[in-house]
């Protein structure tokens, strides 16, 4: 895949970066927009179809065959919206972003879409996007990295996990309608969370992706960042976005950790 010049998305994004290959664009977009605030607006975007050196949550690395999948970096400036996103509220982020890449390649024609907590967009219960987000050193903004496979085919797939686009039945995903409506819902979202001083409850946020994420309500396996593992009962999200669940010992949130949807 060689990517086009990508009118829409140049069109939604406040700066669009497009390179020819990247270690990492999250690490490679902290670093710029750290050493020149003032030139990487909020919703600045850095992209590759061709990333060397990417990461995943918990320090896992991320790969695709070159020019088969998408690494998106946006920056997000709460303090450039109206009202206020105060640091506490930042976990919804990656959250947003998910919801966002859900509606994005379903709008492209991908059936079956899910997102599951915390950071992965499945398709058919295999993961198509995964989501990382990190922050700026001064915690004065935060960049959302999404990994998204377009078009890898079922031998170069990273995991037996995983999918891609193609593979969902999107024949010929176009890589600037998905990034530019992955954009524009991002940037509403986020726009509303920050309008209500960061209230997930009285922005309609909670709630809103509480009926998109297809983890609450299921029975869930969770692998926890020191190794113990548990099986709960997903119930909902608190006011942080973290994971509420009920397990043997009783209710519980989970801030952090691998989760496997477990079938009914």
């Amino acid at each position: 895949m060689s990517l086009p010049d990508l009118p829409r998305t140049r069109s939604v994004a406040s700066r669009l970066v497009v390179v020819e290959r990247a270690g990492s664009t999250n690490r490679e977009l902290i670093e710029q927009a750290s050493a020149s605030p003032a030139e990487w607006p909020h919703l600045s975007v850095l992209l590759t179809d061709e990333q060397t050196a990417g990461r995943g949550r918990l320090g896992r690395q991320w790969s695709a065959p070159p020019g088969s999948s998408l690494a998106i970096s946006v920056l997000l400036r709460p303090d450039e919206l109206p009202g206020s996103l105060p640091v506490g509220a930042f976990g919804w982020l990656p959250l947003l972003a998910g919801v966002a890449m859900k509606r994005a390649i379903t709008a492209a024609g991908a059936a079956g879409v899910e997102l599951k907590w915390p950071n992965d967009v499945l398709i058919s219960g295999k993961k198509v996007c995964g989501i990382l987000a990190e922050l700026l050193p001064d915690a004065s903004a935060v960049v959302v990295g999404s990994g998204l496979n377009l078009t890898i085919g079922a031998d170069e797939l990273p995991a037996p996990t995983a999918t891609s686009l193609r593979l969902a039945g999107v024949a010929e995903p176009d890589a600037d309608a998905i990034v530019a409506a992955y954009l524009d819902e991002l940037r509403v979202l986020m726009y509303e969370l920050a309008n209500s001083g960061g209230d997930a409850d009285g922005s309609g946020i909670r709630s809103l992706i509480e009926r998109e994420c297809a983890t609450v309500g299921r029975e869930v396996r969770i692998e926890l960042p020191d190794g113990t593992i548990q099986v709960a009962k997903a119930t909902g999200l608190d006011e942080g976005g973290r994971l509420m669940v009920i397990t043997d010992a009783g209710p519980a949130a989970v801030a952090a950790g691998d989760v496997t949807h477990l079938r009914y």
